[in-house]
C-alpha cells in the first residue's frame, strides 16, 4: 500500500458566517492523480486554499506526510514539497518567463539542479523556451497556465495541487494542458486536481471525489465514476 501523502479530515471553512466547506474527508496517496470535481460554488477552491495555508480553517485536520499542517503558511509548505498552481494562474506579469520560473525555485540553492529543472520545464513546454525572455503579462491565457505549472514544478513538489487549470482556455489549449498534467504525473509527481471539466479530469485520474454544497457526495475509482449514470447526468451533461 502506498504512503498517504495528504489526508484531510472533517475540514470546515467559513466565509463571513457562511459555511463553505462542511466537514470534508479525503486523502491522496503517493503516486496518485486524484481529482476533486463539482459545480461552481461547491467549495473546491476553498478546500485547496485551506490545504495550502491561504484560508483559515474552522474545524478539522490536514495532515501532510503524517504531520499536521493546520495553520502553516504557504511559504513553509512549498519548502516541504506541497506546491499549488492557483486558479487564475497568478503569474508575475512584469517579469519574464525565465524570471517567473526562477521565482518557483526561490526556496532552493542548488544552481545545477535549478538549471536542470529549467531545462526539464522547457522540454515539457517548448513554447515557454521559445519565449523565455518575453514578459509574462503579454502571453495568452494558455501560455500563462503553462508558466504557472512550470513555476510550480521548479520547486520540485512531492504533491502538486492544481486549481481549475483548464478554465477559460480554448479547446486546443485544454487538450495541451491535460496532456501536460498526465505527463507530469507520469514523471512521478503526485497530483490533486480540482477541475470543472469533470470528464477530462476523470479520464486521467486514478480516483475521484465529487463535492456538492461543501460536502463530499461521492468517491471512487475515476473509471467507475466516468461510467456512473448519476455522475454523467450531473457533471458530464448526459
Amino acid at each position: 500500500m502506498s504512503q498517504t501523502l495528504l489526508k484531510v479530515s472533517g475540514l470546515k471553512v467559513a466565509y463571513g458566517g457562511i459555511q463553505a466547506v462542511k466537514g470534508v474527508d479525503f486523502e491522496v496517496h503517493e503516486g496518485e492523480l486524484v481529482t476533486l470535481i463539482g459545480s461552481n460554488g461547491a467549495g473546491k477552491t476553498t478546500t485547496m486554499k485551506a490545504i495550502t495555508g491561504l484560508q483559515p480553517l474552522n474545524g478539522g485536520e490536514i495532515q501532510y506526510l503524517g504531520q499536521s499542517i493546520k495553520g502553516r503558511g504557504a511559504w513553509d509548505l512549498v519548502k516541504q514539497g506541497l506546491a499549488m498552481v492557483p486558479e487564475g494562474r497568478g503569474v508575475f506579469t512584469r517579469m519574464t518567463i525565465t524570471e517567473n520560473l526562477l521565482m518557483g525555485a526561490h526556496i532552493r540553492s542548488d544552481k545545477a539542479g535549478i538549471a536542470g529543472d529549467m531545462d526539464r520545464v522547457f522540454t515539457i513546454f517548448p513554447r515557454l523556451k521559445e519565449r523565455r525572455d518575453q514578459l509574462a503579462g503579454t502571453m495568452s491565457g494558455g501560455e500563462q497556465q503553462m508558466l504557472a505549472m512550470g513555476r510550480a514544478l521548479m520547486s520540485r513538489p512531492k504533491v502538486l495541487l492544481m486549481d481549475e487549470p483548464s478554465m477559460g482556455l480554448s479547446p486546443i489549449m485544454v487538450d495541451k494542458i491535460f496532456e501536460v498534467v498526465r505527463e507530469v504525473h507520469d514523471q512521478g509527481v503526485t497530483i490533486l486536481l480540482v477541475e470543472q471539466n469533470a470528464s477530462r479530469a476523470l479520464e486521467i485520474a486514478d480516483r475521484g471525489y465529487v463535492m456538492e454544497s461543501g460536502v463530499i457526495s461521492m468517491s471512487g475509482k475515476a473509471s467507475d465514476m466516468l461510467s456512473d449514470p448519476k455522475v454523467r447526468a450531473a457533471y458530464l451533461g448526459e
